[in-house]
């Protein structure tokens, strides 16, 4: 490796380091300062909720998703979800994923490229990320209802992450793909 590409991969993994913590302990900030204990931010919470927001979405969308499937579900309150007349699932901070979509969105931002290209990549990647956390959320939610005697419920938190992280790989390999082909 000559000195002109350690430089460039030295800029490329500053760049990604710098951006995933960022995003990553930035939205732990914003967790920190929404929720009522400790250092509670009225302003943060009213404006600055993202977290809260993905999981609303993440609700919203999992209660969707099972109705395709022709069951009922409604939400509880802003973490759980339920089926009509059944047991629910409750969505705390650590399963909306957010360390997936920061290292997904600083993978992209830290690449050279157009920021339309970089835009489209980012939607496209969280979009699937957050679809694959639907389903996920969905299954448990079935399987507690369905008394489905699985033991991958007990770490389907690794298994989403595992899943997940293979689907980026495959998107980083389509983005590389995309990125050669274009030059």
């Amino acid at each position: 490796m000559d000195l002109k590409s350690l430089y460039r991969s030295s800029i490329y993994f500053i760049k990604f380091i710098g951006i995933f913590c960022m995003l990553y302990f930035g939205t732990k900030g914003v967790i920190g300062l929404t929720v009522p204990d400790g250092y509670y931010s009225a302003f943060v919470t009213n404006y600055l909720d993202y977290p809260g927001l993905l999981r609303s979405s993440l609700l919203k969308g999992t209660r969707l998703f099972v109705w395709v499937f022709g069951y009922e579900a409604y939400l509880k309150d802003v973490y759980r979800i339920y089926f009509v007349n059944g047991k629910g699932v409750k969505l705390v901070y650590g399963c909306l994923g957010y360390g997936l979509f920061s290292f997904w969105i600083a993978f992209i931002l830290a690449n050279n490229g157009r920021i339309l290209k970089k835009v489209i990549w980012i939607l496209s990647g969280c979009f699937f990320i957050w679809f694959i956390n639907v389903i996920r959320i969905s299954l448990v939610l079935i399987s507690n209802n369905r008394n489905w005697d699985i033991k991958i419920t007990l770490q389907q938190h690794t298994i989403f992450n595992i899943t997940v992280y293979l689907f980026i790989f495959l998107m980083i390999w389509l983005f590389q793909r995309s990125e050669n082909s274009s030059v």
